[in-house]
């Protein structure tokens, strides 16, 4: 059967998320005067991102809230458990002042969403919250543009897991082999959508993460693409081995 829609993710697949998550950084750690802990730009970021990956662990097995662990991730980065609720939620939200005004698609964005406008229905699946990423894709001019929008905060399970994917499959009505993902992780999106039983795209734009031989993503069945202007000839040619037969 042919695909008939196609479910994306949404930072660094849609939404240039390294460069903003960068340029907000910087900016906000200079007017927080914090920039000077630390050698670089990079170093903090390799420090917030770290932090941010281990209190969304903690949301993702049900530990915390999606707002605790956001006041978590505050506490941790400026080693000061004795925030409070509204101190934590106040550092976050000048964060986001930084972060949200260096926010832009990825310049092959609209252009792919144009080609495939007439033929494929289109979704999201994020390992965000629905208000986050409404906000997100509001601002960036887009959210008319996908039918439906899920999000891992309120699903209740997250990205590699199945359950993610076919609850974005059953939104749309369609079986999991009549969808493809597009995402930019090789693990949690490429092979996790694989694995799922969609037709699996992976954006490599930087071309930085290897196959990894024999346990690569691709042994999995993403089709490694480096720009979404290869996507329509993607969906276009679906040859995945083992897809459910149409013939009998």
């Amino acid at each position: 059967m042919a695909i008939a829609a196609v479910l994306w993710d949404i930072d660094d697949t849609l939404f240039d998320y390294t460069t903003a998550d960068r340029t907000g950084m910087r900016a906000h750690l200079l007017a927080e005067r914090l920039l000077d802990r630390y050698g670089s730009v990079e170093e903090a970021l390799a420090h917030w991102r770290r932090i941010t990956d281990a209190q969304w662990a903690r949301f993702s097995a049900g530990e915390v809230s999606f707002e605790e662990q956001r006041r978590d991730r505050v506490r941790v980065f400026l080693g000061r458990p004795e925030l409070t609720d509204a101190e934590a939620e106040s550092w976050f939200a000048r964060y986001l002042r930084h972060y949200e005004s260096a926010w832009a698609l990825f310049p092959d964005v609209l252009p792919a969403l144009d080609a495939l406008a007439a033929r494929y229905r289109h979704a999201v699946l994020s390992n965000s919250s629905l208000r986050v990423q409404e906000h997100k894709l509001r601002l960036l001019g887009v959210w008319d543009r996908f039918e439906a929008v899920l999000c891992a905060a309120e699903l209740g399970v997250s990205k590699p897991e199945a359950r993610a994917f076919h609850a974005a499959c059953e939104a749309l009505g369609l079986a999991p082999h009549q969808v493809a993902y597009v995402g930019d992780h090789p693990e949690i999106d490429g092979r996790g959508a694989a694995e799922a039983g969609l037709l699996s795209v992976w954006i490599d734009r930087t071309g930085a993460v290897s196959d990894g031989g024999s346990g690569g993503p691709r042994d999995a069945g993403p089709h490694r693409i480096s720009s979404l202007a290869e996507l329509p000839a993607v969906l276009g040619a679906d040859t995945r081995f083992g897809a459910p037969s149409t013939f009998g």
